[in-house]
C-alpha cells in the first residue's frame, strides 16, 4: 500500500448531509479504514486527513469501475467465441503431458 502524499490538483466536491455522515463514519470506524485501505490498496488510518480519504474512496470506485468494464470486455469475448472455435482451439493446443 502506498501513501497519499502527491496531487496533480485539487477539486471542490460538492457533498451532501448523507456523503458527510458516510464519510465520517469511514474516517472513525476501524473497519472501515481496513476495508477502504485494502479497496484502494492505500494507507487509510486514524491520522489520514479528510482529502486523504476522500483520495482513497476515488481510487476504491475506480478500481471497482475498471474491474466492471474488465468483467463485461471478458464476457463478451466468451459470448463471441462459439463453441466450433473453442474446440479448434484446444485441438491446436499441445497437451500438458507432451513433455514429460
Amino acid at each position: 500500500m502506498e501513501t497519499v502524499n502527491r496531487s496533480a490538483t485539487r477539486k471542490s466536491l460538492p457533498m451532501t448531509d448523507r456523503d458527510l455522515r458516510d464519510l465520517d463514519v469511514v474516517r472513525r470506524s476501524v473497519a472501515h479504514r481496513a476495508a477502504l485501505s485494502s479497496l484502494s490498496r492505500e494507507v487509510v488510518d486514524e491520522d489520514s486527513s479528510e482529502a486523504a480519504v476522500l483520495h482513497a474512496i476515488m481510487e476504491a470506485g475506480m478500481k471497482a469501475v475498471t474491474e466492471q468494464i474488465e468483467e463485461a470486455g471478458y464476457a463478451q469475448i466468451a459470448a463471441e467465441m462459439d463453441t466450433p472455435a473453442r474446440k479448434a482451439v484446444a485441438r491446436r493446443r499441445r497437451p500438458a503431458w507432451v513433455d514429460e
